[in-house]
């Protein structure tokens, strides 16, 4: 057999080996991306305009209205999920890190990302009345989440990044006549050594779940916690008892850091823009 027929035979299994090798790391890659799909149903997506990009948090107010902030900009948009559109724009401050909105009767309280809490009373009236308030939690904390819990007569918090233990992070009450927190009291735990989070855990152990929006289910009273960074959704009972924790792939999610309820029990997630539009998807996850 000639050399050149030897080499070009080599050439060509080489290239073979290149080919089979590429395929299965596009497999896994493929895989991983979609990983965590099989557990929920998305029945609708609302794709946001622009001014939504940065979408941080949103919350439902009634019939198909939802309000959301965005991380940058001061300013409450009330969108609209019939006319797929804005339909409202309010002010309450200037350029910041806008993370987490929620309402309690007619007001609107919006949490920016060093603890520093704005209260817009009267949202959708003429006379609207903003104030802020320091909680009691700073910019190491990295706050994102807020919920009002009609169970606990307050809003819920939690912080991102850093608690007081690196082996839980707390979901604090913030008091609506004080706007004080007890950062040494939480209400709730999520323990990063439960055995729902084990498939997750970091060596650091204050990464292995990173809350970015908290929801409370309507009538069960359960609370879902959202993480945006790995996407996952946790969920406990209304006493804190963690139930179960969901993997979400990146390609339906692949930044939500905001979550909401309707009235009827309908779970909204938000996702920030990535490869595409912010968007708003109506979750149903497996029993």
């Amino acid at each position: 057999m000639k050399k050149s027929t030897i080499f070009i035979g080599l050439f060509i299994a080489v290239l073979i080996g290149i080919g089979v090798i590429g395929f299965a790391k596009v497999n896994k890659a493929s895989a991983h991306i979609t990983e965590g799909s099989d557990n929920y149903t998305i029945s609708e997506t609302w794709e946001l305009p622009k001014e939504l990009d940065e979408i941080s948090g949103i919350v439902w107010i009634d019939h198909q209205t939802i309000a959301c902030v965005q991380d940058e900009t001061g300013m409450i948009y009330i969108y609209n999920l019939d006319e797929r559109a804005i339909t409202e724009e309010i002010p309450f401050a200037g350029n910041g890190d806008y993370e987490g909105i929620a309402l309690h009767n007619n007001d609107l309280y919006v949490m920016q990302s060093d603890g520093l809490l704005y209260e817009v009373k009267n949202w959708n009236a003429t006379n609207k009345i903003v104030t802020s308030h320091q909680t009691g939690f700073d910019s190491s904390h990295n706050m994102e989440s807020l919920v009002y819990s009609i169970k606990d007569s307050a809003l819920l918090t939690a912080p991102k990044d850093k608690d007081l233990e690196d082996d839980f992070k707390g979901l604090y009450k913030i008091a609506l006549s004080s706007k004080n927190v007890d950062t040494n009291s939480p209400a709730y735990k999520i323990e990063m050594n439960a055995a729902a989070l084990k498939p997750y855990r970091n060596k650091k152990r204050y990464k292995t779940f990173n809350p970015s929006e908290i929801a409370v289910h309507p009538t069960t009273h359960d609370i879902y916690v959202l993480e945006g960074k790995n996407p996952k959704l946790l969920i406990m009972d209304s006493n804190g008892v963690l139930k179960t924790v969901f993997k979400l792939d990146k390609i339906n999610f692949p930044q939500p850091e905001g979550m909401t309820f309707s009235d009827q029990g309908d779970l909204y997630i938000s996702n920030e823009s990535a490869n595409g539009p912010a968007s708003i998807h109506l979750v149903e996850f497996n029993k």
